[in-house]
């Protein structure tokens, strides 16, 4: 079945039908019913725009654009700041990369077995 998608406006309207309806005494099943959507459906609504006027809503939504913007554009930013901060990534700027340099990784072993490797000559240190 085709997914419906309801515009705030459509949303606030079906909510105060909805009232109205149990308001005279009519279940939530029957008055989810008549509306054509579920009871679960109902109860989102309901949560998210329960008490909202129309241009609340619509301002509600517009927020919520944004604050997503807002939040991918962050992501971006911590993202180039992780690249910047990596060994390295000043000489991979201008196209070369140093080789001599080895990464280092967590062994996953600790304590007095855990190897290190020496920065200088890429050999294992075993002095930690």
């Amino acid at each position: 079945m085709a997914r419906k998608r309801h515009a705030p406006e459509q949303i606030i309207h079906k909510l105060r039908q909805a009232e109205v309806a149990l308001a005279k005494g009519q279940t939530a099943a029957e008055v989810v019913r008549r509306l054509g959507i579920t009871e679960q459906t109902y109860y989102r609504w309901r949560k998210e725009y329960g008490g909202l006027r129309v241009d609340q809503a619509k301002r509600l939504k517009e927020l919520e654009k944004e604050n997503a913007r807002l939040k991918k554009l962050v992501a971006d930013q911590a993202l180039d700041n992780a690249i910047l901060k990596e060994p390295g990534a000043e000489a991979a700027g201008r196209g070369a990369r140093p080789h001599s340099v080895p990464r280092l990784r967590a062994s996953g072993v600790s304590g007095a077995g855990a190897v290190a490797l020496d920065a200088t000559s890429g050999t294992p240190d075993r002095t930690r």
